[in-house]
């Protein structure tokens, strides 16, 4: 099992949570995913190697930024 976190930018509400959650959680090779609106933190977990650019390209598709 692995972990990845990501600092996403401009998550505000439980809507923003909501729309970033499904749409990464749809990655292949993501089994679950967490996010801490109070940090912007979103943590990935997966049982095989994931994309992180994906990850990253999911994010922003659905109109959010990963910082760093």
């Amino acid at each position: 099992m692995s972990t990845t976190v990501y600092t996403v930018q401009g998550m505000t509400c439980s809507g923003c949570v909501n729309k970033v959650t499904n749409a990464v959680t749809a990655v292949d090779g993501v089994s679950d995913v967490d996010v801490d609106i109070a940090t912007g933190e979103l943590t990935v977990i997966s049982d095989e190697p994931i994309d992180s650019e994906a990850i990253r390209k999911t994010i922003a598709d659905v109109g959010y930024s990963v910082v760093g």
